[in-house]
């Protein structure tokens, strides 16, 4: 079997990028074959070493569905969900029900995949919409290294209308705590009722930024939706479903 670089390998089981990798290996969370790794570049056996991430051993991870699924391994996937809002992007679901969950032939109106697939970036619980799934490594990487500045576009919905001043702080930026963020585009707002729905793209992605960036202006967000992700848009796709889609329709 040829060794692959370790980073590499775990982005391949699915268990992260290869970006969250190499950050794992350096703060001491990744065992190989018993012994700790905090070297970068060390290469493993995928089929001999024994890999552990978080006293975790993810050699044999599950895939996200049933048997029967849709032969997918050894192939690069790109899965669009429309989130609901409770659920939480990440492989685990120890700190709530995972996204990850709702890749099943039920969601989807053909047979389910077999092969391990990861969110891309965050969003948080509270929130809804576009979440893309892929195992991907090097996609995840451009999609959420800062250096790219791939448009995230969102609808906030908001107890008010926002004031010319608003719009002017939420575009140059400010500071949050002991966060400096990075200004936010406003395309367009309007009245629903009661609500204020605004349409927002920010390049960055810290956390919770729209949330916090409206909050300490004293807007209070009462629904907040990612519509798309650079080219990728949700469109009609029905809360908690998925599909698939091509990378092209992404990048």
């Amino acid at each position: 079997m040829v060794e692959v670089r370790l980073q590499k390998h775990i982005a391949n089981l699915g268990y992260c990028s290869r970006r969250k990798a190499e950050e794992l290996i350096s703060i001491g969370k990744v065992i190989v074959n018993g012994k700790v790794v905090k070297k970068m570049g060390i290469k493993v056996d995928p089929k001999k070493d024994k890999i552990e991430v978080d006293k975790k051993e993810i050699g044999n991870l599950k895939p996200n569905c049933p048997e029967g699924g849709l032969k997918t391994r050894n192939t690069n996937l790109y899965i669009m969900l429309n989130k609901p809002v409770g659920y939480i992007t990440s492989t685990s679901s120890e700190q709530g029900t995972s996204v990850l969950d709702l890749i099943t032939i039920d969601n989807y109106t053909k047979k389910p995949i077999d092969t391990r697939v990861y969110p891309v970036g965050r969003l948080d619980k509270d929130s809804e919409g576009l979440v893309l799934l892929t195992n991907d490594g090097e996609l995840t990487d451009k999609l959420t290294h800062p250096r790219y500045e791939h448009e995230k576009e969102y609808e906030v919905t908001v107890d008010k209308h926002l004031s010319k001043d608003a719009i002017k702080i939420l575009e140059k930026g400010m500071g949050i705590g002991k966060d400096i963020v990075r200004g936010i585009k406003i395309i367009k707002q309007f009245n629903k009722g009661k609500r204020t729905i605004v349409t927002a793209i920010l390049k960055e992605g810290k956390n919770r930024q729209i949330r916090r960036m409206f909050g300490q202006l004293g807007y209070n967000i009462t629904a907040l939706k990612r519509i798309r992700m650079n080219k990728l848009k949700l469109g009609v796709l029905p809360v908690g479903k998925w599909k698939f889609v091509k990378k092209s329709d992404i990048l």
